[in-house]
């Protein structure tokens, strides 16, 4: 039986090659296990294989885990669908957002943000294909929201994040991360804070890499089959 260890020396060995492919050095993107579903001993296990940074999803079962593994030095991710009656929870556990996609879900953020912790990183989240489904503002809003979140006091702009859609073909793919690259450059050149672009999951770890990407969301490769999930989400792997 693979383990979790040879599960994030594979992502791992993925990630160098892509990167190498790509001309880039393998430090310039991140991999952040995506946890949702998984307990705190699958997390201890990869831990112990060098992973400190983890996705979630769903919020209350993220909290059992932040909890349950606070001796570790973790960098958390909500990386979820935001509903307003989260957003405190969200911002006094978590370090990153990625998937702030209106001012309002921002703006409470940045509120309810406690005092002495540092600004919560955030990035937009971007609905590339325009999926009725899916989470996330179209490329031609991202100026305007990114301008009103960069006032926000207790909010640091961190980047973009998008999910591509899962039947596109691999060249429609390889366009939408393209279009993603172009915007997360244009975002750069407005925001001094920019340096983050979420895309690139299980099946496409190499194409994301290629195309610019700075960190990629990795459940399944590094997991396994996921279990049956406890709050209503299917995003984001």
């Amino acid at each position: 039986m693979i383990s979790i260890a040879d599960n994030v020396k594979n992502v791992s060995q993925r990630i160098q090659k892509a990167t190498k492919l790509a001309s880039r050095d393998e430090k310039s993107v991140q991999l952040l296990a995506v946890s949702k579903t998984r307990g705190p001993e699958e997390l201890k296990m990869a831990i112990q294989s060098g992973l400190t940074q983890f996705g979630e999803n769903y919020l209350q079962e993220a909290l059992v885990k932040i909890e349950a593994l606070q001796e570790f030095p973790l960098v958390w991710h909500f990386i979820g669908p935001i509903q307003s009656n989260k957003t405190r929870a969200i911002a006094e556990h978590f370090d990153w957002v990625h998937s702030v996609d209106r001012l309002k879900v921002a703006q409470r953020l940045s509120t309810q943000r406690p005092s002495h912790k540092e600004p919560l990183n955030v990035c937009i989240q971007v609905n590339i294909n325009d999926e009725n489904a899916k989470s996330g503002i179209p490329l031609s809003e991202i100026d305007a929201l990114s301008e009103a979140i960069s006032k926000l006091p207790n909010l640091e702009l961190k980047g973009l994040m998008t999910i591509p859609a899962s039947s596109q073909s691999e060249s429609d793919l390889r366009n939408s991360f393209k279009q993603m690259s172009a915007a997360f450059e244009r975002l750069k050149q407005r925001h001094p804070s920019v340096d983050t672009l979420s895309m690139g999951m299980s099946g496409d770890i190499e194409i994301a890499i290629e195309e610019g990407s700075t960190l990629v969301r990795v459940g399944t490769a590094l997991f396994g089959a996921r279990a049956i999930p406890t709050e209503k989400n299917t995003e984001n792997n």
